[in-house]
C-alpha cells in the first residue's frame, strides 16, 4: 500500500451549517456539493476534504459515529508566518468558528492556535519554522 491520504472525511451532523462555515465564512471553493448528503473541498493536489452527513455515514458503514466531547482529531492549517496565524485565527471567527483560541509561541519553536468548525473538529492553524512545517506551505 502506498504511504499516502487521499481523502479526509468528517461526519458533520448540520450539512447546510458546513457549508455556510466553510463556503460562505472561510471562502473555500467545493470541487463537489451533494445538498442533501456530502460537501467536497480539494485541499491539496491529491487530497480531498469531505464533510459527510451523519445518514450518507451510517448507510455506508454501518455504524452511527461516537459523539460527545472533542473529536480525537486535529486539522491543521500551515501558514508561512506568525502573522498569518493571527489573520486566519481572526477569519474563522469572523465566518463564525467556536472557540478561537489566543495563538500561542510553542516550546518546539512554533506559533500556534485553534477553532472549531461548526461540528467542534478542531483546526489548529500553525506557523511551523522547521522544516517539516516548511515542507508543506504551497
Amino acid at each position: 500500500m502506498d504511504q499516502r491520504v487521499s481523502f479526509i472525511t468528517l461526519v458533520v451532523t448540520d450539512l447546510g451549517a458546513s457549508r455556510q462555515f466553510y463556503v460562505g465564512g472561510l471562502g473555500w471553493e467545493p470541487v463537489f456539493d451533494d445538498p442533501d448528503e456530502v460537501l467536497m473541498f480539494r485541499v491539496a493536489e491529491k487530497v480531498v476534504l469531505s464533510l459527510w452527513t451523519e445518514s450518507g455515514f451510517v448507510a455506508e458503514v454501518g455504524h452511527a459515529p461516537a459523539r460527545g466531547g472533542v473529536p480525537p482529531i486535529t486539522l491543521s492549517h500551515n501558514v508561512a508566518t506568525k502573522q498569518g496565524v493571527d489573520t486566519v485565527l481572526e477569519q474563522a471567527a469572523a465566518a463564525g468558528a467556536t472557540e478561537v483560541g489566543e495563538p500561542v509561541e510553542r516550546d518546539w519553536g512554533g506559533y500556534t492556535g485553534y477553532f472549531a468548525d461548526p461540528d467542534g473538529f478542531r483546526w489548529e492553524v500553525a506557523y511551523n519554522p522547521g522544516e517539516i512545517g516548511q515542507s508543506v506551505l504551497p
